[in-house]
């Protein structure tokens, strides 16, 4: 009978999986203990979180929650990175990564969906959320942009027109 710490464990983490925007697994396999607290700081800041969970209750609360494709990466050590930003985390992990070579990105959990773990440098190369929304935004504002544009055209035309007739009066 599995005991009631257990059972919050893995309903703690079965939430944490379905509720958070990413969550990636990594292989902390060669990490010091000092490399991890500096990491497990950064997430901290950044308000993220780091857990190693045991991949037995891992494996149950990932089935709980119906992320069945995660269940393959649920080997060896596994830490997991939880966050409702996927990009701020991502940056993080790929900047960590360069200075302790040892950190391996097993996957992510991005949106309910497993990917693999080379689409975290993706994730993390991607502009800031701000960025993108400016962008969207140019690109919602462009269509109507070229609308005033043609719109205006016959106008300005006609303007042309009235004043070159009005430099040749003056002109005759």
């Amino acid at each position: 009978m599995p005991r009631p710490e257990k059972e919050k464990l893995v309903e703690e983490l079965s939430t944490k999986l379905s509720g958070s925007q990413i969550t990636i697994l990594t292989d902390y396999t060669g990490l010091n203990v000092q490399a991890m607290t500096i990491l497990r700081e950064q997430f901290r800041k950044s308000a993220s979180e780091y857990h190693v969970y045991k991949n037995t209750l891992a494996r149950i609360a990932a089935q709980k929650s119906g992320i069945e494709g995660v269940l393959k990466f649920m080997e060896g050590p596994t830490g997991y990175v939880f966050s409702s930003d996927p990009v701020t985390p991502s940056k993080i992990l790929t900047d960590f990564i360069r200075t302790n070579p040892n950190l391996k990105v097993k996957c992510a959990v991005l949106s309910g969906g497993v990917v693999d773990g080379s689409r975290v440098r993706e994730i993390a190369n991607l502009p800031p959320r701000e960025v993108l929304l400016a962008q969207l935004l140019g690109q919602m504002n462009a269509p109507i942009t070229g609308l005033v544009n043609v719109l205006s055209g016959p106008i300005r035309k006609l303007v042309y027109a009235l004043e070159d007739i009005r430099k040749k009066k003056e002109a005759a």
